[in-house]
């Protein structure tokens, strides 16, 4: 039975869904990977989760340590890992969902921390300004 859902596609996963996928099958751990590439573990980190993109040069030595085609990496076309076995599609399928919830989550905490943020300064002006009498 061959699985209908590309697991690696753009409509699946994002480009930091295919380094981790890519790492993991080579068995580097985040840290092994980023010194192999030079950069700072918060710098791969970042590519994971979709926080920011390498620049060209790193792209095609970040495909040529993992064995993927840069096209794989950027938008799941050519050369790439295996889709998850039938066994683990169900787990993949939970598990892709509660990823979804966590980054909608994660973006609700960054606004939240920023609404903090100004109330903390508004406070601190407050408290600076002379009172009225």
């Amino acid at each position: 039975m061959t699985d209908e859902i590309d697991w690696y596609g753009p409509e699946a996963a994002t480009f930091g869904d295919r380094v981790a996928a890519a790492r993991e099958q080579t068995g580097m751990t985040q840290a092994m990977l980023a010194k192999r590439l030079g950069v700072r573990l918060a710098t791969l980190r970042g590519w994971e989760e979709d926080l920011s993109e390498p620049r060209a040069n790193r792209l095609s030595m970040l495909a040529g340590l993992l064995n993927v085609s840069m096209m794989w990496l950027i938008n799941g076309e050519g050369e790439g890992v295996d889709a998850p076995e039938a066994g683990e599609t169900a787990r993949r399928v939970d598990l892709e969902e509660v990823l979804a919830d966590m980054r909608a989550l994660r973006t609700d905490l960054l606004k939240k921390a920023e609404t903090v943020g100004k109330l903390e300064k508004r406070i601190r002006r407050l408290m600076t300004e002379p009172a009225d009498a």
